[in-house]
């Protein structure tokens, strides 16, 4: 089937080379629409763009690309959503480069519901892939829709979290939508496209380029009322994402951790920047309800609920890590039977196991 003469000119109009986006928008603000922008004379492209950029639109539409593309939209759930169009994202046009045009695949109707960015380390620890999925859970069930960038570790479970809820998920990826980056989690993005959304500014075809991911960035905290960070080291990607939303005039939260993990150590700086410390699902629900005056934060899931009793070991644990001998000591128990619960209290979900024959409580 053949595109659509509008969306073709948007989508060629964005692969000009040398364009770029704000040049595109330069365009835009000068001729009105993609279709006008290919039918202006040379001379009058050469105000706003660069003569070489000017000559390429000045040739026309390159329409070669375009039939692979136009296969890719007569797939189920299959979309394009540009700046013209009516379910562009509103929360993204009060940020200063806003990406012209979307490639979607899933649920379009994600892109103009409350969202909440949930991102963090991709090398993350048992115990923070945990907060980031009963967050997100607990967060969705509210009725935000959670929004991350499916990369390993904390982002996947922020997904996972937000699809087990009413609002769902939106996975904004680095490459085109072609392709499934990192390969491990393609279950998981057939899961967001059949129950949540994918999305990418990236034409069909993008590999994962390493510049691609810190761009996609601005979207993740663009499209949000507020950037949650679980887990994150000092050097972490999503620090990142975190000072985008804070250009933004988005509310950043961080998930407090062991003062003796690399993990952790983004998010207390991110606290002492003014970050907002986040102990639980209400601590974030609690700041975003001013923007949402009908929010029920008291459905909160858990809100209120009496805690379940805990194993008399978690006591001696603690949340930092301890090796067995020292928790031996602390408790009394001898090495035998402290295997034996830990090891229970492992498949429980209650500790995790770290290197070096370290315990640390998750929960």
């Amino acid at each position: 089937m053949p595109m659509d003469a509008e969306l073709a000119s948007w989508v060629a109009l964005t692969q000009i080379p040398g364009l770029g986006d704000e040049g595109l928008r330069r365009l835009l603000k000068a001729f009105g629409s993609p279709e006008l922008v290919f039918a202006a004379p040379g001379h009058a492209l050469r105000q706003h763009v660069k003569p070489a950029v000017a000559e390429c639109i000045a040739r026309g539409m390159d329409d070669a690309p375009l039939g692979a593309l136009a296969e890719w939209l007569a797939g189920e759930g299959n979309g394009i959503v540009t700046l013209a169009d009516a379910d562009y994202p509103q929360a993204l046009l009060n940020i200063p480069d806003p990406p012209p045009l979307l490639y979607a695949k899933g649920n379009r109707a994600l892109l103009n519901r409350p969202c909440l960015a949930v991102v963090g380390s991709r090398n993350a620890t048992a115990q923070g892939m945990g907060h980031a999925e009963s967050f997100s859970h607990a967060i969705s069930e509210a009725g935000l829709c959670i929004v991350s960038g499916m990369a390993h570790g904390i982002d996947a479970a922020a997904h996972r979290g937000g699809l087990r809820g009413a609002g769902a998920s939106i996975a904004v990826v680095g490459t085109g939508l072609d392709r499934v980056y990192p390969a491990a989690n393609r279950e998981l993005a057939h899961t967001l496209a059949s129950e949540g959304l994918l999305l990418s500014e990236f034409s069909l075809g993008t590999p994962p380029l390493a510049a691609n991911f810190p761009r996609r960035n601005r979207i993740i905290s663009g499209l949000s009322l507020g950037c949650l960070v679980v887990e994150a080291s000092l050097q972490s990607g999503s620090l990142i994402t975190a000072r985008m939303a804070l250009e933004q005039g988005r509310e950043v939260f961080a998930i407090p951790g062991s003062i003796h993990s690399p993990q952790s150590k983004g998010c207390h700086s991110l606290i002492k920047q003014g970050a907002k410390l986040a102990e639980n699902a209400q601590d974030v629900l609690g700041e975003l309800s001013r923007y949402l005056p009908d929010f029920p934060v008291s459905a909160v899931p858990g809100a209120g609920a009496k805690p379940p009793q805990e194993h008399p070991l978690l006591a001696h644990l603690g949340f930092d890590p301890v090796a067995m001998d020292a928790l031996s000591l602390r408790s009394g128990l001898t090495i035998e039977a402290l295997s034996a619960i830990l090891l229970q209290l492992e498949l429980e979900g209650h500790v995790a196991a770290l290197p070096g024959g370290m315990y640390q409580r998750t929960v």
